[in-house]
């Protein structure tokens, strides 16, 4: 069976599956949480449930030519990260010691969400400039893993 994917590779087309429900006009996000081998929770970027989607009344951060990167607070959108921590609660999944499959690399404000989740391995498929998140999961002990899905390269980043 050599055309299986190997755990990374399922996982992670998984997330970018996600991804493709993101109402985000500036980048669609998806996200897989696991836990041995088996999905505790998915997520992806998009409004809060039942406030309008960004597709329907415009991009906050366009509006404002906010650059990518900065001021995360001028967005109505939850980030994927955070939506699969979010179902993670609302089902009643424990998080801690689980791995999280992003299509990209959370901004800070993920990562200490991650970090007081216990979530201990983070794979991510593209990268994201965002220097404190990485500072803070050096800190915490969070290993941050850049993961090639065609391949299956594993880059430690932290």
């Amino acid at each position: 069976m050599e055309n299986r994917p190997t755990w990374q590779q399922y996982f992670m087309q998984m997330a970018y599956l996600a991804a493709k429900r993101s109402t985000c006009l500036r980048r669609a996000v998806g996200a897989v949480m696991v836990r041995d081998n088996q999905i505790v929770s998915t997520g992806y970027n998009g409004s809060p449930k039942g406030t309008p989607h960004c597709s329907e009344v415009g991009c906050l951060r366009e509006q404002q030519n906010v650059p990518s990167g900065q001021k995360h607070e001028l967005c109505r959108g939850v980030h994927a990260e955070q939506n699969a921590i979010i179902q993670a609660a609302i089902n009643g999944s424990s998080t801690r010691g689980a791995e999280l499959y992003c299509t990209n690399q959370p901004c800070s404000i993920c990562a200490r969400l991650i970090i007081n989740a216990e979530i201990k391995t983070v794979y991510v498929a593209e990268t994201y400039p965002d220097a404190l998140a990485e500072q803070l999961f050096k800190e915490a002990g969070v290993d941050l893993i850049q993961f090639n899905i065609e391949t299956n390269a594993l880059v430690r980043l932290i």
